[in-house]
């Protein structure tokens, strides 16, 4: 009965017998909703941790990519450009190509009057003989 008067006005005893405001149960839910929040906190934590490393292996992976990017772009550019010398030098060989045979003609052309003055010069030269 004093056990009740006293639960009544808010006080109670523990297993201990010790007096306590708070209802043995209510301390009892407490202190395990404190352990719980205890645990909670700790997985939060070791979460944060995880998430941080994943995050880290993101901006690591996320780097590389970018180095490989650019060394990409770089090599296309290179290859683009090589393209481009290859196109102008292919130009400059079919214009040295063509005044090549144009010299070729000249030359053709050239040889072809001297066989015609050698063929003229050994008549008049056998011409001459004979007139001896």
């Amino acid at each position: 009965m004093a056990k009740d008067s006293l639960s009544e006005a808010g006080l109670h005893f523990d297993d201990l017998n010790k007096l306590r405001i708070l209802d043995p149960d209510v301390s009892q839910q407490t202190t395990e909703l404190k352990e719980e929040c205890r645990e909670f906190v700790e997985k939060i934590d070791d979460f944060q941790k995880i998430v941080g490393g994943l995050i880290e292996l993101v901006d690591q992976l996320a780097k590389e990519t970018e180095n490989e990017k650019m060394k990409a772009i770089g090599a296309r550019n290179l290859l683009k450009s090589i393209a481009k010398q290859r196109e102008a030098q292919q130009q400059q060989l079919q214009a040295l190509i063509a005044e090549k045979k144009m010299q070729l003609e000249r030359y053709r052309i050239e040889y072809e009057a001297l066989c015609k003055v050698e063929a003229e010069q050994n008549e008049f030269i056998d011409q001459f003989i004979l007139q001896k």
